[in-house]
């Protein structure tokens, strides 16, 4: 009864932020402060409570420390204008048959490089739907477009904050989680490019508003030397070097370059790379965002998160709602079983982050009992959890990039990838192809 109660609580508290906009960060504190109670309850001495939940806390500082470096990332590719140089490029390729094309590959690059679909469709989704709507393009269509390409990262990114909090969370290598999303990716990608071809050709552009360049190259300077720090971001982390490591150089080309391409002063950079980029004009103001302060919450929810599965680990308080999953994962499959989960979770929580970690906390032991590995487990939430999330209506992860865009749900039945993936690995399972078997 403790344990409903405290899921009571947490769940209430969770539906009070998003009706009031708080930071979620109040509802996993609150949440927090039930199930240690909970596990007074149960019989557990608080001071044995501290101690799991230091031990939970102790596993996810690895992951803040890689959070804090993708802060200043995303600040410095602001500064550097690496970001700008791939939205310019991607505009000036535009013809009229290959709209739906480019906007789907240069949503995909950029947030596989920066690994935020928020961050992706707020810039380069709005200035691609604000074309759309001046080329007369179907909205719904370029939407949909747009959305599949957004998750591309979130999914399998080195620099995806959701794929370390998966990472985290199911104690499994980050970089090799990225190898095995991108072998899996290979075949939905390709299918769903050639779906996106033939729309694209079906839905050509009448006219592409040249403004956008004009502007781009009297405010920035576009330069080559732009792509630099992406070609570190890109390249190191499939050289075997540590994505910290690739993260960090990174950073110091977007810093050179930022100094001596674009004339950045070093006050204005280091406040870039703190507070994150911010512009007055119009259209700078686009590229709005990143730098170390950005990533706060999501540390904290990462902080906590780990706390949560310190305290679940140890108190085994989920061993009852386990004993039905392990029924469940004995008649349908393990992976089916996540996805029922997941969808539940996000259908409950309205949040990608809490549904992951939930989703692990209640999977671990069922997926251990039927013999998976970890690198399974993390493999099944990254192809579930994290992509499901954006087909969920009141899901953040769909309300919000849809609200940047301007459009209602009527764009998600384009968002192929969303749909597309999660099936095709599914079927993948059915086969020998089991990539995460290989990495260990």
């Amino acid at each position: 009864m403790s344990l409903i109660i405290s899921f009571a609580i947490f769940i209430g508290a969770v539906i009070a932020c998003i009706v009031t906009g708080y930071t979620l960060v109040l509802a996993l504190a609150a949440g927090l402060v039930t199930f240690f109670i909970c596990a007074l309850v149960q019989g557990h001495r608080a001071a044995d409570v501290v101690i799991m939940c230091r031990k939970g806390l102790s596993n996810g500082l690895i992951v803040v420390e890689i959070l804090l470096i993708i802060g200043l990332l995303t600040g410095v590719w602001r500064s550097s204008r690496t970001i700008a140089y791939f939205v310019y490029y991607g505009i000036r390729f535009i013809r009229p048959g290959i709209f739906l094309i480019i906007a789907f590959l240069l949503t995909s690059i950029l947030s596989y490089a920066i690994g935020t679909s928020f961050g992706v469709a707020a810039t380069v989704g709005v200035i691609f739907m604000t074309l759309a709507r001046t080329g007369g393009v179907n909205e719904l269509i370029t939407a949909g477009v747009i959305m599949s390409g957004v998750y591309i990262g979130d999914r399998g990114s080195p620099a995806a904050s959701s794929a370390i909090l998966v990472a985290a969370v199911t104690r499994t290598d980050h970089m090799k989680n990225v190898r095995i999303m991108a072998k899996f990716a290979a075949v939905p990608f390709v299918l769903i490019l050639v779906i996106y071809a033939c729309m694209s050709f079906a839905n050509p552009i009448h006219q592409v508003d040249e403004s956008f360049l004009t502007k781009l190259s009297g405010q920035f300077v576009i330069s080559p030397w732009c792509l630099v720090p992406a070609i570190f971001m890109l390249v190191l982390p499939f050289c075997k070097v540590r994505v910290s490591y690739s993260m960090i150089a990174s950073i110091v080309s977007g810093m050179l370059v930022s100094v001596f391409v674009e004339g950045t002063t070093l006050k204005s950079l280091f406040y870039t790379m703190i507070m994150g980029y911010h512009s007055d004009t119009s259209f700078g103001s686009v590229f709005n965002g990143g730098g170390l302060y950005s990533m706060v919450e999501v540390v904290l929810i990462v902080g906590i998160s780990s706390v949560y599965s310190g305290i679940f680990e140890d108190t085994k308080m989920l061993e009852d709602f386990q004993s039905k999953i392990d029924i469940m994962v004995e008649k349908v499959g393990r992976f089916p079983s996540m996805v029922i989960v997941g969808l539940v979770l996000i259908g409950i929580f309205c949040n990608q982050t809490l549904a992951t970690i939930m989703g692990n906390d209640l999977m671990a032991r069922p997926y251990e009992k039927s013999g998976a590995s970890n690198y399974e487990l993390a493999s099944d939430i990254q192809n579930s959890i994290i992509i499901l999330s954006a087909v969920v209506p009141w899901s953040i992860a769909c309300s919000v990039p849809l609200s940047f865009m301007g459009v209602g749900i009527g764009a998600l039945p384009y968002a192929f990838y969303l749909y597309l993936l999660p099936i095709i690995y599914g079927l993948t399972k059915l086969t020998k192809w089991k990539f995460y078997d290989r990495t260990q």
